[in-house]
C-alpha cells in the first residue's frame, strides 16, 4: 500500500485544497492529512488565525471523500514522525525554494502545481476588502 501525506493548516477550505487532495489520492492508496494545531498556526500566521479551530478543520477534513486519515501536529518533531510513516509527500509548488520541515525524511517528495491560485490568505484579504467597499 502506498501512503501519501499532505500537510498544512487547511484553515478555510477552497477549491485549491480540494484539487490537491484529489490529486494526492490518485497518486497512492491511502491519504493521510496532517493538520497544524491552532497554536502552531498562531505562531506562524498571527493571533487572528486560524479562522476555524483545529476541531472544526479536522472534522471537515475527515469527511472529505479522498481523505483516509487526519492527524494534528504541533511541532516539527511530530510532523517528522508522521513523514517517516509515509511513502510520498506532496507539497504545493510555492514551497520549491523555501525550507521544508522534514524534507530529508521524505522517501519521495512531489510538488503540486496549483490549477488555480487560490489561497486562504487571499480569500481572507478579498473578504476584508469587499466588506470595506462603500455600499
Amino acid at each position: 500500500m502506498i501512503k501519501v501525506l499532505v500537510n498544512g493548516a487547511f484553515d478555510l477550505l477552497h477549491s485549491g485544497h480540494i484539487d490537491l487532495l484529489n490529486e494526492a489520492k490518485l497518486i497512492g492508496d491511502y491519504l493521510l492529512v496532517a493538520l497544524d494545531t491552532d497554536e502552531r498556526i498562531r505562531k506562524a500566521k498571527g493571533n487572528d488565525r486560524p479562522i476555524n479551530n483545529e476541531y472544526t478543520r479536522k472534522l471537515i477534513m475527515e469527511n472529505l471523500k479522498p481523505v483516509d486519515e487526519v492527524r494534528l501536529f504541533g511541532s516539527d518533531k511530530e510532523l517528522i514522525d508522521i513523514i517517516k510513516e509515509t511513502d510520498i509527500r506532496i507539497i504545493g509548488s510555492d514551497w520549491k525554494h523555501k525550507p521544508i520541515v522534514g524534507k530529508e525524511h521524505c522517501t519521495k517528495l512531489l510538488f503540486y502545481d496549483r490549477i488555480n491560485h487560490e489561497s486562504t490568505t487571499n480569500t481572507i484579504e478579498n473578504y476584508i476588502n469587499r466588506r470595506q467597499l462603500p455600499r
